[in-house]
């Protein structure tokens, strides 16, 4: 009994273990080194708002896009994205960063999008940004920066976004665009900072596509003639970056804060501006007018010889030798710009980027292509079909109007079948009813036909009334005189009742 009592006992204790076992294999694990309450998905690590005053000293090897954003962030350890591999997407916003140092980002070498936005750097030192060589957009608003190097950015060849709005800068160097290339750049925001001195040649010499992207509102600019006239070029060219702010384009007029007037709001400060100031500022576009299907050259004319030449698409595209992507755009040896066939969407401004030890950095060259289709050639056997058909038609009116003209008698024609012959012979007329009692009138007068007729008295018209003779069934018919007038007409004498013309008056009715 007590063998069976250990044996049952025994039993149970191995089915809690297995039960417990079963349902412990079936709980989430955690992810290796994924960091104490961050959430680790996939190639995801947030740890966005948890308050963290250091980096995690463990980060999984797996994430691309790392959220270190809201935090309390002071400073990164140089070397701290070595496990990060395959990071790609870094936001560090929204913390207490007030320096970056050497070294903090020499192992993001596929680091593409930056964000340092809402921090407190106050500088960009030489070396800040070592290691970024792929970067393409990089966030620095909303900071306290006030100081850029010379080559703050000359490590960084891919860029092509870059936002230092909303920071305390006072100058920025348009020459070198410190050490930034032009070749990729399409938006530089350099709104709401403290610009006040801009020189207008470095900015006229930026290529078309960099104009574009160029934000300059909220600055105490100068109310500077040449400055005015190569704003207001831009904002009637219609580039974004000026026409999309044009209202907040202000300058100061007599170097004071409270001074500040809106660039094209207030042009009675700028009436006595020169427009041949600004005539040499820009080279004008070429204007090129081709049709599709046929070949286009375009030579990237400089002042002097150029050492490396690069030519940008109208769809943004950077084009060396030998072309571009799908073939279509050929760069050439001497460094001018081949299209075989010219297609729609060639359509736009090419704009050649020209480099040399004897050049400016950024000479440009630019040419704005227009492609338009053939016109169709009139077609040879339609127009002449036409043109002898016309001529045809033209000929039968011609012969109808000569050889059968008009009938005359047909206008007269009672009938609505009315048809003439050929020679438009007259038909017998049916006389009105008028004329009958005319008739009918003679008949009844003693004057004989021939005898020669005598003026009716002026004051004297008779008209006879009397039965038809041919069944009008007691109907009156109307006779009249020959005097009779039709305009005056004093008396009207109706006669009923018997055949004879000598009847009675007493059954006809007189009319006066």
């Amino acid at each position: 009994m007590a063998r069976l009592v250990l044996q049952s006992t025994l039993l149970c204790l191995l089915r809690i273990g297995l039960g417990t076992q079963d349902s412990d294999s079936f709980l989430p694990h955690a992810p290796h080194n994924c960091p104490h309450k961050c959430v680790c998905a996939a190639d995801l690590l947030d740890c966005a708002g948890l308050g963290l005053r250091e980096v995690p000293v463990t980060l999984p090897a797996a994430a691309a896009d790392l959220d270190l954003s809201h935090n309390a962030l002071q400073r990164l350890p140089p070397g701290w994205l070595a496990p990060l591999s395959r990071l790609h997407t870094l936001h560090l916003n929204h913390n207490e960063l007030e320096a970056l140092g050497r070294g903090v980002f020499t192992n993001a070498s596929g680091l593409r999008v930056l964000d340092l936005s809402s921090n407190a750097l106050r500088a960009l030192g030489r070396h800040d940004l070592d290691g970024l060589g792929a970067l393409e957009t990089l966030l620095l608003f909303n900071n306290h920066l006030a100081h850029l190097d010379e080559r703050a950015f000359h490590r960084l060849g891919t860029l092509r976004r870059l936002y230092l709005g909303r920071n305390e800068l006072s100058f920025f160097s348009f020459n070198h665009l410190h050490g930034l290339g032009s070749a990729h750049l399409r938006v530089l925001d350099l709104s709401s900072n403290r610009i006040g001195r801009t020189p207008v040649p470095d900015l006229a010499a930026l290529p078309a596509f960099l104009k574009n992207g160029l934000y300059l509102h909220n600055n105490p600019l100068p109310c500077d003639c040449r400055l005015y006239h190569l704003l207001q070029r831009w904002h009637q060219r219609g580039l974004s970056a000026v026409s999309d702010f044009a209202r907040e384009y202000t300058c100061l007029a007599f170097k004071v804060p409270t001074s500040r007037v809106r660039f094209f709001a207030h042009n009675r400060v700028f009436e006595n501006c020169s427009v041949a100031l600004a005539k040499d500022l820009e080279r004008p576009e070429e204007q090129l007018h081709v049709q599709v299907g046929r070949s286009l050259r375009l030579h990237c004319n400089t002042s002097a010889p150029a050492l490396h030449v690069a030519w940008v698409s109208p769809q943004h595209e950077l084009l060396v030798a030998p072309g571009s992507r799908n073939g279509s755009i050929t760069v050439l040896a001497d460094g001018s710009l081949a299209i075989s066939s010219v297609q729609p969407w060639h359509e736009g401004v090419f704009v050649c980027l020209a480099t040399g030890p004897r050049l400016h950095h950024n000479q440009t060259h630019e040419y704005n292509v227009s492609v338009s289709f053939p016109h169709p050639e009139p077609d040879a056997f339609n127009t002449g079909f036409t043109t002898l058909l016309g001529c045809a038609v033209g000929l039968m009116l011609v012969l109808l109007y000569l050889f059968a003209p008009p009938c005359p008698g047909c206008r007269r024609c009672y009938h609505r079948t009315c048809r003439c012959c050929h020679r438009c012979r007259r038909w017998p007329r049916t006389p009105s009813p008028l004329q009958e009692l005319s008739a009918q009138s003679s008949v009844l007068s003693n004057t004989p036909p021939d005898a020669p007729t005598r003026k009716a008295s002026v004051h004297k018209h008779v008209v006879f009334l009397e039965p038809g003779r041919r069944g009008l069934n007691g109907r009156v018919q109307l006779a009249v005189a020959e005097d009779f007038d039709l305009y005056n007409p004093s008396g009207l004498r109706l006669k009923a009742g018997s055949e004879s013309t000598s009847s009675t008056a007493s059954e006809g009715l007189v009319m006066t």
